[in-house]
């Protein structure tokens, strides 16, 4: 009776819950880059030696991923501007949360923008920090209630055509002149500090003009009629006391980055040591695009054409004409997709995709909208690689994504020459639902470091390579061989059934 009497409020709730349209608000842009900060005289003196050209570096490693964030955070003078999907308040999450409550006493400007799915539960936080006189903080596409199962629950089918569209992009922004971007969000799993399962991912680096280009993409998003200040949506937990409360709480993850395992990584991280000594190793190029999907795709009103990152990396893929190496972790190409990538496999192009096993995959429905593919893509000629669960045990899965799969890369290379890194998965939901972004980038180097991420990824050690024998599929790593997904529960291989047998695909 209790449980149903919840419901029914929980109910209540969630129909009187309805987002108001945003206030008008003035542009409010990012600072411009100068000339008198640590990283402006870093940058500008590689700037001055590749005059038209952007610099470019690949992290893959998670402990540099953290360092360079937290590192930046500290030495950044003018502004720091953070976009993000999930922001977790674990031990990273918190220590970089820190360094900008920190940046932001020493006077920067921090903006904060993220994603409401994720950010709606820790309201309070964001609520505080935005009580900072230098710190802003503004939510995409958010919840009319800010606390609340029920309340979450019921607003979202009540507005699931809208709460179903979110934003992917994750931009990491320094003083206007070092940007980070690419598939990693913001906590342990995607900086190789959790105890359980821990993400490849991957993200770029970037210094010269580009910059530029991804800060008027956050400028956009922060500009957006669907991004909410925070004291819009509630202004009673934007107060000097949860600042207060929060301050104590971020005090302790300070203490313990201090001592931790990063703090070792920032003591012996060569990408530090060569940034402090104005010799960071950057790969420069004049032929790059940095893209970015209108905020407006979340409203469902720019028609299936919506996917600017779409319009860019197709015609580069379709037009590859040696090799295509494609990593996804959620990769549901559907019938007219994966019939392309056959299309340019016959056109005597290796194409190779690498993405999660149904035991590595969070989201199961995921593997089986790729599942209903896998044929036809290995009869086309392509050659499939699944990831293995880290460590071998079969990763937590859900219907909405959890913190474990072992896959979270999103990239690829084309004819040895270009690369694309981002926040775009090869599915539908980024192709036609979710904001995303990412650069493509011309330099055989780079791609060439990011073949040698792949092979290492898609050996026998960390991935199975799937086979077509007899109009049967078999797993091998070549010590042993599967003749069904290997270490999937009967549970799991159900909820792939499920999404395949019911047209969940266009979801996924």
């Amino acid at each position: 009776m209790r449980s149903l009497l919840l419901a029914m409020v929980g109910l209540g709730l969630g129909a009187c819950a309805q987002l108001e349209p945003r206030p008008d608000l003035p542009f409010d842009g990012g600072a411009p880059p100068g000339n008198d900060t640590v990283l402006d005289r870093t940058v500008i003196a590689a700037e001055t030696a590749h005059p038209g050209q952007s610099g470019f570096h690949l992290v893959s490693d998670g402990r540099e991923a953290f360092v360079v964030r937290w590192h930046t955070a500290r030495i950044a003078e003018r502004s720091l501007d953070v976009q993000t999907y999930i922001w977790h308040a674990d031990t990273t999450g918190l220590a970089l949360a820190a360094q900008l409550l920190d940046a932001a006493d020493r006077g920067v400007r921090v903006r904060l923008l993220v994603d409401d799915m994720d950010a709606r539960a820790k309201n309070t936080s964001f609520a505080a920090l935005h009580a900072h006189p230098h710190i802003d903080v503004r939510l995409f596409n958010p919840f009319a209630s800010r606390d609340g199962t029920f309340a979450f629950i019921f607003e979202g089918i009540g507005s699931f055509n809208r709460i179903n569209r979110r934003m992917h992009n994750k931009s990491w922004i320094a003083d206007n002149r070092l940007a980070m971007v690419g598939g990693r969000n913001l906590g342990d799993e995607y900086f190789g500090a959790s105890e359980a399962v821990n993400f490849e991912d991957l993200d770029f680096a970037m210094a010269g003009p580009v910059v530029q280009d991804v800060s008027a993409s956050f400028d956009r998003f922060w500009n957006a009629e669907q991004t909410y200040p925070i004291d819009v949506l509630d202004p009673d937990s934007v107060s000097e006391e949860n600042l207060l409360k929060l301050r104590h709480t971020l005090t302790a993850a300070s203490a313990e980055a201090a001592s931790g395992w990063y703090a070792e990584a920032l003591r012996g991280s060569d990408t530090i040591q060569r940034l402090f000594g104005g010799d960071w190793t950057l790969e420069w190029s004049g032929e790059y695009r940095f893209v970015s999907d209108d905020p407006a795709k979340a409203t469902g009103t720019l028609g299936e054409d919506a996917s600017e990152v779409g319009k860019v990396l197709f015609p580069a893929m379709l037009g590859a004409a040696s090799e295509l190496f494609v990593i996804s972790p959620y990769f549901v190409p559907g019938e007219k997709g994966a019939d392309a990538l056959i299309g340019v496999a016959q056109a005597e192009t290796h194409v190779r995709v690498l993405t999660n096993s149904l035991a590595a995959n969070d989201v199961a429905a995921v593997h089986g909208g790729y599942a209903s593919q896998r044929k036809n893509l290995l009869a086309g000629g392509i050659e499939l690689f699944e990831i293995k669960p880290t460590g071998g045990v079969q990763v937590q899965s859900s219907l909405k994504g959890s913190s474990g799969a072992a896959l979270h890369t999103k990239a690829m290379i084309i004819d040895g020459e270009r690369l694309f890194v981002g926040s775009y998965n090869l599915d539908p939901r980024s192709t036609s639902l979710n904001c995303e972004q990412g650069v493509l980038v011309e330099s055989p180097v780079l791609a060439k470091q990011l073949e040698a991420i792949f092979d290492h990824m898609a050996s026998g050690e960390r991935a199975w390579t799937v086979r077509l024998e007899d109009k049967d599929l078999t797993w091998t790593d070549g010590t042993e061989t599967h003749d069904s997904d290997p270490h999937a529960s009967a549970g799991r291989k159900f909820k792939a059934w499920f999404a395949r047998a019911f047209g969940l695909e266009s979801q996924l």
